[in-house]
C-alpha cells in the first residue's frame, strides 16, 4: 500500500497548483480521501476531503472556493487544484485514505508560496 503525492513546488501569490496523490495496492475509491497541511510550528489540519463511492467533498474555510479535491478512478489517483494561492497556504501537503481502521499517508510535497 502506498501514497505518492507530487506537484508541490514554489508558486508566487495568486499563482496555481495541481497535486496528485497516486494509489497503489488499493482502490482509492473505496477509502475516504483527504489532503491535510502542516505548516513549520503548526499542527497538521485537514484541507479538503472526498468520500468514498458518491464522491462528496468537503474543505476547511481558508480554502473554500479556492481548492477543489477531485478523484479519477481510472487513475486511482485524487486531486488537488490550488488557485489564488496565498502565503498562509505554505506547508507541507500529505494525502490520507481511512477506511475503517484503514489508515495510510503519502510522504508529503512542499508547497511554498512567496514572492
Amino acid at each position: 500500500v502506498q501514497l505518492v503525492e507530487s506537484g508541490g513546488g514554489l508558486v508566487q501569490p495568486g499563482g496555481s497548483l495541481r497535486l496528485s496523490c497516486a494509489a497503489s495496492g488499493f482502490t482509492c475509491s473505496r477509502y475516504v480521501m483527504s489532503w491535510y497541511r502542516q505548516a513549520p510550528g503548526k499542527e497538521r489540519e485537514l484541507v479538503a476531503a472526498i468520500t468514498s463511492g458518491g464522491g462528496s467533498t468537503d474543505y476547511a474555510d481558508s480554502v473554500k472556493g479556492r481548492f477543489t479535491i477531485s478523484r479519477v478512478n481510472a487513475k486511482n489517483t485524487v486531486y488537488l487544484q490550488m488557485n489564488s494561492l496565498k502565503l498562509e497556504d505554505t506547508a507541507v501537503y500529505y494525502c490520507n485514505a481511512v477506511r475503517g481502521l484503514e489508515d495510510y499517508w503519502g510522504q508529503g510535497t512542499q508547497v511554498t508560496v512567496s514572492s
